[in-house]
C-alpha cells in the first residue's frame, strides 16, 4: 500500500493525491508541484509549499522592491506577496484567468523559515521528477535569471523549470536581482 500526501486546492474544491515517489535507476524520484508563470511550466518540491489560496486584497507596502506586491493576511499571519515572474525576470504579473492563484511556500530567509505568498498564473498538478536526471540551467539563450534557477527536469516530454526558492529571497539574491520598475 502506497502513502501518499494531499495538498489542498481551494480553487478546484478538491484535494490533489500525491503519490510517494518511486525510486528510479538513475536517482531519486521527488515530488514537485507544477504551476505556470509568464507561460513557462516551473516545479517546486512539495516540501516548500505549504498550500495553495485564491488571490486576497493585497496592501502596498512603500519603499519595497518592485517584485514585492505588498503584504496579505493568511488567518491573522502578514504574508508577503511577491510576483516571483517580475523576480525571475519574466515581466509583471498580470490576472488574466480565473487559475490565479497564491502559493505559498516555506523559504529560508535570514536562516528563518517565513511563509511568502507567489502569485502564478495556474498550477499544474504534482508530478515526480527523476533528480538524478535534472541538469543545471543553460547559461544562455533563456529569458530567465539562471542564477535563480536549481535544475531544469524533464516530465512528460517538456522540460520543467526548478527555481532556488530560498536564493530567489536571500541577502545574496537581493543583491544580484535588479529594482527597476516598469
Amino acid at each position: 500500500m502506497m502513502d501518499s500526501k494531499s495538498i489542498s486546492d481551494p480553487q478546484q474544491g478538491k484535494e490533489a493525491t500525491e503519490p510517494e515517489p518511486d525510486r528510479d535507476r538513475d536517482g531519486e524520484a521527488a515530488s514537485f508541484l507544477t504551476f505556470v508563470l509568464g507561460g513557462e511550466i516551473f516545479a517546486l518540491a512539495v516540501e516548500q509549499v505549504r498550500e495553495v489560496v485564491d488571490i486576497p486584497a493585497v496592501t502596498p507596502v512603500p519603499r519595497m522592491p518592485d517584485y514585492l506586491r505588498g503584504v496579505m493576511n493568511l488567518r491573522g499571519s502578514v504574508v508577503g506577496v511577491v510576483d516571483l515572474g517580475r523576480r525571475l525576470g519574466l515581466g509583471a504579473f498580470e490576472k488574466t484567468t480565473e487559475d490565479a492563484c497564491l502559493v505559498i511556500l516555506d523559504v529560508t530567509i535570514d536562516d528563518e523559515p517565513t511563509p511568502v505568498a507567489a502569485l502564478a498564473d495556474g498550477v499544474r498538478e504534482v508530478i515526480d521528477l527523476d533528480t538524478g536526471r535534472m541538469i543545471p540551467p543553460p547559461r544562455l539563450g533563456t529569458r530567465l535569471r539562471t542564477d535563480f534557477i536549481r535544475a531544469v527536469g524533464e516530465y512528460d516530454g517538456r522540460l520543467v523549470i526548478v527555481p532556488d526558492i530560498d536564493r530567489i529571497f536571500s541577502a545574496e539574491g537581493e543583491e544580484n536581482g535588479d529594482r527597476e520598475s516598469v
